[in-house]
């Protein structure tokens, strides 16, 4: 594995840190910027604004410009954006920071898991992208304790300057170690491409991914002062409770992504249901400090179980538009990411109390699964999008693509999906179908 790969993942481990940090800085922010918790946890949902509307435009509008490039100039936006965060006079101020900072972070995901498929060889691609996805399972279970712990003793701007010297190293690693590497010299049909958008499974898939993001960080934006305000917690605690939510994260991802590729509707159907159960548990149990623990824990290892199978989903309905699949799993992740922590912040606000934030989590999952099933019903586990791969009723072929991400990228090589590698043969039946229509 070429070195370059592992700067791309010490990148995604600063990009990944950057985005979920806040969860155990909340209450420090919101006590020096004058302003409510909920409105902190806005903060979590100006990033992943950021992440739904960078995620596609950047894939598209950076297709044509040299990868090193421009992996050079979003890295140096995004540590420029931790910079202004912690040198953020006031609240708007550290929003526009963060909107910033997420857009800037889009865009290196698409672009940085391109680069990692063009430096290694096609039965290396899936190899590559656990790399770089490890980054970000690593920034869970470290970067982010690390983050509330050094907001606990050194201010939360700490956690922010923290992140901008991680984004700093990952820059002289982009200078120095990632190769020109050459554009490709066919353009990707756009047109085609949006076709996934007629489709009614796509638009299935992006709600129920939405959906099962949003109901654990609906819970998990507020995590911090759930700990401390119900369950008795010193602040202290904080980052070893998020750190047990990292481990599980990291442990469910593995699970998922090697059971997901087999059973891809029973993984869904499974995690996201036990992600209701633990989130009514949670909301049940929240003045227990060994039960918010366990929770914790086993809500991390359910989400992240979950999430392969979520992105895998959008790449067997739209993998012939490979350019805007992997964009779109991540801007309907980080729709999720937006409306959990804001629905959060709503019942918080009418003060039915931190616990409640779970319940409101369990019944965005419990329209999840309705989701799912209606996905099913429709034929979810049958042949992909015909719109799609323009193939006749009856005779498309079926890609497939292994999971081995938490969280779809955009390819930019107009072959093949860059969270796993479908067959060659099938890749290249589905551009034949497409060429036909």
């Amino acid at each position: 594995m070429p070195l370059a790969v592992y700067i791309l993942g010490l990148s995604v481990f600063a990009l990944g840190t950057s985005e979920f940090m806040l969860s155990g800085l909340l209450p420090p922010i919101a006590d020096d910027m004058d302003v409510s918790i909920p409105q902190a946890g806005l903060l979590i949902s100006a990033f992943a604004i950021g992440m739904v509307v960078g995620a596609p435009l950047l894939a598209v509008a950076t297709l044509r410009l040299p990868r090193r490039t421009t992996l050079i100039a979003l890295i140096s936006v995004f540590g420029v954006g931790q910079i202004a965060g912690a040198l953020a006079p006031t609240y708007e101020v550290l929003f526009v920071s963060r909107v910033v900072s997420a857009l800037a972070c889009a865009g290196f995901w698409a672009v940085g898991a391109a680069v990692a498929i063009a430096m290694v060889p096609v039965n290396a691609r899936a190899r590559a992208m656990a790399v770089m996805i490890g980054g970000l399972s690593i920034a869970n279970v470290l970067g982010v304790p690390l983050g509330a712990f050094l907001g606990e003793h050194f201010g939360w701007r700490s956690a922010f300057w923290a992140v901008g010297a991680a984004s700093a190293v990952a820059l002289a690693g982009v200078v120095t170690r990632i190769p020109r590497i050459p554009l490709p010299e066919k353009k990707p049909q756009l047109r085609r491409e949006l076709a996934i958008y007629r489709d009614r499974q796509v638009w299935l898939s992006i709600v129920i991914t939405a959906l099962a993001a949003g109901g654990v960080f609906c819970a998990f934006s507020y995590l911090a002062p759930l700990l401390t305000d119900v369950a008795g917690f010193g602040s202290g605690w904080v980052p070893w409770v998020l750190g047990l939510f990292g481990l599980g994260a990291l442990i469910g991802t593995m699970i998922g992504g090697r059971v997901a590729d087999a059973h891809l509707f029973g993984v869904l159907l499974s995690g996201i249901s036990a992600s209701t159960v633990f989130l009514v548990a949670l909301a049940l149990f929240a003045s227990s400090q060994v039960a918010v623990v366990v929770l914790a824990f086993l809500l991390g290892l359910s989400a992240f179980f979950t999430a392969p199978a979520l992105n895998a989903r959008m790449f067997n309905v739209a993998g012939a538009a490979p350019t805007l699949a992997g964009a779109t799993t991540t801007a309907a992740f980080n729709l999720g990411n937006t409306s959990g922590p804001w629905l959060g912040g709503a019942v918080i606000d009418a003060d039915f109390g931190f616990q409640a934030t779970a319940w409101a989590g369990a019944a965005m999952l419990v329209v999840g699964l309705a989701a799912v099933g209606v996905s099913l019903r429709l034929g979810g586990a049958g042949t992909p999008s015909l719109r799609v791969a323009g193939a006749s009723a009856g005779s498309g072929p079926r890609a497939t693509v292994s999971p081995a991400s938490v969280r779809g990228t955009a390819s930019v090589t107009g072959t093949a999906s860059v969270t796993g590698t479908a067959s060659s043969e099938r890749v290249a039946a589905s551009e034949r179908a497409a060429a036909s229509e």
